[in-house]
This record gives structure tokens, C-alpha cells and sequence, in this order.
């Protein structure tokens, strides 16, 4: 199957914020949380190639930078996510009874409440700084992982091939990891990547609100908390980081749609036929 435009640009995309987060120390010689006052404000040039903030802090030096934190917390809160929804799903799907009942009932808690302003009360409870926003937005999107991972499990735990697992001796939590999870994972991955954008937007709104990152550590939600009161004089240091937010929520939405026209069973019989 070809790859779609919106597969290559997503993938571009992606792959450009990553190889800036990789290569930050390469592409720019200036140290994110250096202040200079003399250069407040500087414009573009002398090295500088997007200017420098309020403290005289190279933009540019804190823009890939930051990429590292908000990729990286991203990255933290899906592996958290998916393993999480993934074992409370199929638990539930596969040994059903008393353990579904219980285990979708605590989903329905989780996905009563709007997840940012649980996550709000989360770190209320757990207190401010990236480990706990990390762990409170991964507490608040598990849950959707963990009933489509069920729906799924219980439509594929009387096949054959699942039943032959159990006469061969192979334990439940093989069967689940070995035979069940192969399964599964297409349309995990499918939700992930759909998924990455809005996590960033929680990171970077908690950031912004100053529950997550706290400053000068570079992030793109503190960069543009720490720009806005310069506004009206200095728009430009919002619109860099959140123009990074943009592009990478885009991108992962792009590619997001792309593998679910792929990998989507019901999407591709409707193609075919």
C-alpha cells in the first residue's frame, strides 16, 4: 500500500521535531537557561537566529530544548498509558465476571470527569513538578485505553487458535501477552498516536498554569507563560513555542488518521470493496 501525503508529512513532521530535540546541543551553541540581560529583547542576529526573551535567554536555545521535556514526558505518559490500559483491559475482557465488573466500574470513574480538570485535581493531590503531572495524565487517559483493549479481547478470547493456547497448557497471562496482545496492538498504536497531541496539550497547559516544568527549565507551556505579559510588545515569543505545539499536534494527528485508514479492519474491507 502507498504511503498517503498526509502519512509523509505527519511522518516529516515528526521526524524533524525529534532529530531538533536530539540535535539541540549541535544546532545552537547557547545554553537554554543562560541569562544576559544586556541582550533583553535582542533581535534576530549576533548568533541569535530567533532573538532572545525577556532575560536575554537564546529563543531558539530553549525551543529545542524544550522539545526534549515535552517529547519526552509524552513519551513517559504513553508507555504508562498503554501498559496500564492494556492489563486492566484485558483482565477484564479475558477473565471476566466479578473482575470486569470491578475493574470497568473504576474505568467509569476515571471517565466520568473531564480528564485536564482531573488532572487538575490530581496534582492537587499528588503536588506540582513534571513526575506528578506526568503521572496524573496518565491516571486520566488509561481508562479509555483499557475498555477498547476489553472490547476487543472479548471478541477474540473464543477463537480457535486462543482455545488451542489453553488445551497446550499455556498459563492466562501467556495467552494475554502472547496470542492476545498481537491482536490488539494495531489499534492501540492507532489510538496512541491520535492520542499524543492531546496529551501534549495537557502537558503544556499544566505547565503554563505552573503545575509541571517550572522555570528556567525551557518547555513550551512555561515559555509561552513566561511570554505573555510581554504580549503586546513581543508577540513573537508566544507564537514560537506555540507554533512548535501546533506542528507536533498536527503532525501526530496527521499520521494518527493515516494509520487508521491502514490498519483499521472495518476501513480497509470498506476500500476493498
Amino acid at each position: 500500500m502507498p504511503l498517503r501525503k498526509t502519512t509523509v508529512v505527519g511522518l516529516a513532521l515528526l521526524a524533524l521535531i525529534a532529530l531538533s530535540a536530539v540535535g539541540a546541543s549541535r544546532l545552537t551553541p547557547w545554553d537554554p537557561m543562560e541569562v544576559d540581560l544586556a541582550m533583553k529583547f535582542a533581535p534576530p542576529g549576533n548568533g541569535h537566529v530567533l532573538g532572545c526573551d525577556h532575560l536575554g535567554r537564546d529563543v531558539l536555545s530553549r525551543l529545542l530544548y524544550g522539545t526534549r521535556v515535552s517529547m519526552g514526558s509524552v513519551g513517559l505518559i504513553l508507555g504508562l498509558v498503554m501498559g496500564t490500559g492494556f492489563v486492566v483491559g484485558a483482565a477484564a475482557g479475558y477473565f471476566g465476571g466479578r473482575v470486569d465488573t470491578l475493574l470497568m466500574r473504576l474505568c467509569d470513574v476515571f471517565l466520568t470527569f473531564p480528564t485536564f480538570i482531573l488532572a487538575m485535581f490530581l496534582i492537587g493531590i499528588l503536588g506540582t513538578g513534571m513526575t506528578n503531572v506526568i503521572l496524573a495524565v496518565a491516571m486520566t487517559h488509561w481508562a479509555w485505553y483499557a475498555r477498547i483493549v476489553r472490547s476487543m479481547v472479548l471478541s477474540i478470547r473464543n477463537r480457535d487458535y486462543i482455545m488451542a493456547a489453553r488445551v497446550s497448557g499455556t498459563g492466562h497471562w501467556g495467552i494475554l501477552f502472547r496470542h492476545m496482545m498481537p491482536s490488539v496492538f494495531s489499534q492501540l498504536a492507532i489510538l496512541a498516536t491520535m492520542d499524543i497531541g492531546h496529551m501534549m496539550l495537557h502537558v503544556s497547559g499544566l505547565s503554563f498554569l505552573g503545575l509541571g516544568v517550572t522555570p528556567p527549565t525551557p518547555e513550551w507551556g512555561v515559555m509561552i507563560a513566561d511570554a505573555r505579559a510581554y504580549i503586546w510588545t513581543h508577540p513573537e515569543l508566544m507564537v514560537y513555542p506555540g507554533a512548535m505545539i501546533f506542528l507536533t499536534v498536527m503532525a501526530c494527528n496527521l499520521l494518527g488518521d493515516s494509520l487508521r485508514d491502514s490498519l483499521d479492519p472495518a476501513l480497509v474491507t470498506e476500500a476493498a470493496a
